[in-house]
């Protein structure tokens, strides 16, 4: 009994000793030892650079592998072997008004069975021009549908809202441009480095001078889409042939190299002090976004890489003035806007001179006009030695001589189009304009005759009120331009019926389309209004070649139609059968004003610093023709805010 006594309290002693040991390793991690608390947060970022660090090796390893291996596949011998040609292409036929050779061939239309298939049996699709139009028709193209043949004195085509910046080095020039035969190569399509020079309308054949060699040949069409863009207007300035324009990636090189030169040279010991300001003096001839983001552009380059790598005095002496003929910079936007960039401007010590007029420009100095308080014209004169002309438009040389060819044409700027935007005159369905090239009519008296027979239903002479709203209906889809100036039918009727007999006699319904003509406004000549009417025109396009397919299949067609055949059945399809009239969108305007931006949405303005600059960066990225352009203009604007604009003068 008693070793049972003493082994029962082993037992107890025991469990008590364990309990003991539980409690006090509780209360030690409860209160750990400040060692190694404090030991415990540089193990864990030890461990998370660690984690760190292995990963960017892996990434960089991985990264440098994807690039080996696409070197490996990209990089490999191609030998081209017995190429298959049509011998026309290499001995073209001569023929037409000037007995020229005739590419009804190309080159490379038999390079395989695909291409030799379109130019066989696809009609001819010849775009003229290589801008905001003619790549609106191209990226909306469907491949397969049509034997395309671009033709462009430039082998690239060009992101125009962002010359201004590189004329002063902020994007590179190389992030602005596309190759036009990567563009095309999703056709199947052709390019010929040229540019038209005439057209014969009869026989459909275009002439193209070669660039290069000068040479002159006709290409023939079935469709041909007219967007060869602008030149400057003049007004009749004298002297402008000592000017700059902005309109080709030539135009920014030169400019970038004058700005550059300019600087250069005023930094000289050797140079005066008039000299130097006349250097430093840039003049903008013209208030609108050209001319305003020029200005804020080389603003923003003398704050922020002038003064940091040329003598302070460089920066001190820049002037930079911009002559508008308007009340107001940037008056195409709404007047907040308007003030705003005035503002801005003025705070950045911008000479913006308003209600004046280019007299004359000369080598050394820009002459204007303006009044004084007396309302008398005064003459004032800057000296420049770098002056930016970007005031109006004038026709291309093509454009112009288009409208020579053909009757009641008789616009001066540009190429007058229907509402389906084919040139009026032309055989219909054959021959479109687009861009700046083309004017929708605004005429409605041009169409008085037409109107009159639709309308006048009992054939009195007379429109009654009935018969005006079915005259209306049909302005509508005429000139949907029109839309807006005839929507209170009943207001605008008892206006001009002078006599209150609740008809409009035919004196006064001339009156009346003649007043409602000239309310009409043109659309802008800009790049949105030009991509929009070159998508226009290649959906249209493609709906065409979908009714030519449908015709076929009811037809039963066993092989497919000779190019001509195919040709002259989309022709004979009228476009209103298609589709509707074009219809102007406005999906808002923007421009840059030096670190700053400016958005003109219609209803609704945004206009701010540093976040409107980046909204105005995201909506130029976003537009670019290519994921290459896109990733260019990222890596320039990343490279200009980390170390500056490039200061070469190349």
């Amino acid at each position: 009994m008693t070793a049972h006594l003493i082994s029962a309290r082993l037992r107890n002693q025991l469990v008590h000793s364990r309990r003991s040991l539980a409690t006090e390793s509780s209360r030690g991690s409860a209160d750990p030892d400040p060692n190694l608390t404090s030991s415990t947060p540089p193990r864990r970022l030890s461990k998370y650079t660690l984690y760190l660090s292995l990963t960017s090796v892996i990434g960089l390893v991985v990264l440098t592998s994807f690039l080996f291996i696409h070197d490996l596949f990209t990089y490999t011998s191609r030998h081209v072997d017995r190429v298959p040609m049509n011998p026309l292409a290499l001995h073209l036929e001569r023929g037409g008004p000037k007995n020229l050779p005739i590419a009804r061939v190309l080159v490379d239309d038999d390079e395989d069975e695909d291409m030799h298939r379109i130019a066989r049996d696809k009609p001819r699709l010849v775009v003229v021009g290589g801008g905001w139009g003619a790549m609106g028709v191209l990226q909306t193209l469907h491949l397969g549908d049509y034997h395309v043949t671009v033709v462009s004195n430039e082998t690239f085509t060009t992101f125009t809202p962002l010359l201004p910046s590189a004329a002063v080095g902020t994007v590179q020039i190389r992030s602005l441009i596309e190759p036009i035969r990567k563009i095309v190569a999703r056709l199947r399509g052709h390019f010929v480095n040229g540019k038209a020079v005439d057209v014969d309308f009869g026989q459909r054949l275009i002439e193209i001078e070669c660039v290069g060699n000068g040479e002159r040949v006709y290409i023939p069409y079935d469709k041909l889409i007219i967007a060869v863009g602008s030149t400057s207007s003049t007004h009749g300035v004298p002297g402008l042939e000592h000017c700059f324009q902005l309109k080709t990636i030539a135009d920014a090189q030169a400019i970038r190299r004058r700005v550059m030169d300019n600087f250069e040279i005023a930094s000289l010991p050797t140079t005066s002090p008039s000299e130097r300001k006349r250097l430093l003096s840039f003049v903008v001839c013209g208030g609108g976004p050209t001319g305003v983001e020029t200005a804020a552009e080389i603003f923003d380059f003398c704050q922020e890489d002038i003064m940091n790598y040329f003598p302070k005095i460089c920066r001190e002496e820049v002037s930079i003035h911009v002559i508008q003929s308007r009340g107001h910079i940037l008056n195409t936007y709404s007047e907040a806007i308007s003030q705003y960039a005035e503002d801005k401007f003025k705070r950045d010590g911008v000479d913006l001179i308003t209600n004046a007029r280019v007299a004359a420009v000369t080598p050394e100095h820009v002459i204007y006009t303006s009044k004084n308080e007396d309302g008398k014209m005064e003459q004032h004169t800057i000296p420049t030695n770098f002056t930016l002309w970007s005031t109006g438009i004038a026709m291309n040389p093509f454009a112009k001589r288009v409208t020579q060819l053909l009757p009641n044409q008789f616009h001066k700027k540009a190429i007058e189009v229907d509402a389906h935007l084919r040139v009026k005159g032309t055989p219909q369905g054959t021959v479109y304009a687009v861009g700046d090239a083309a004017t929708i009519e605004t005429s409605l008296v041009s169409h008085f005759l037409e109107f009159v027979e639709e309308a006048d239903q009992n054939k009195d002479g007379k429109i009654d009120f009935d018969e005006w709203e079915v005259m209306v209906n049909r302005i509508k889809q005429k000139i949907p331009m029109a839309e807006d100036h005839v929507s209170k039918a009943r207001e605008i009727f008892t206006m001009y019926d002078v006599n209150g007999d609740n008809a409009l006699e035919l004196n006064e319904l001339v009156k009346l389309l003649e007043d409602l003509g000239n309310k009409i406004t043109s659309l802008p000549a800009t790049a949105q209004v030009a991509s929009q009417q070159g998508k226009y025109i290649g959906k249209k396009l493609n709906k065409l070649a979908r009714r030519m397919e449908r015709q076929g299949q009811e037809q039963k067609m066993e092989t497919a139609q000779p190019s001509a055949e195919s040709a002259r059945n989309l022709i004979l399809i009228p476009d209103e059968a298609i589709s509707a009239p074009f219809r102007y969108f406005h999906l808002g305007s923007l421009a840059y004003i030096g670190n700053a931006a400016v958005f003109d949405l219609g209803k609704y303005s945004f206009m701010g610093g540093l976040a409107a600059m980046y909204a105005w960066r995201s909506v130029y990225w976003n537009e670019q023709v290519s994921v290459r352009t896109r990733a260019l203009l990222m890596i320039d604007w990343i490279v200009r805010g980390v170390w500056g604009r490039d200061l070469s003068r190349l």
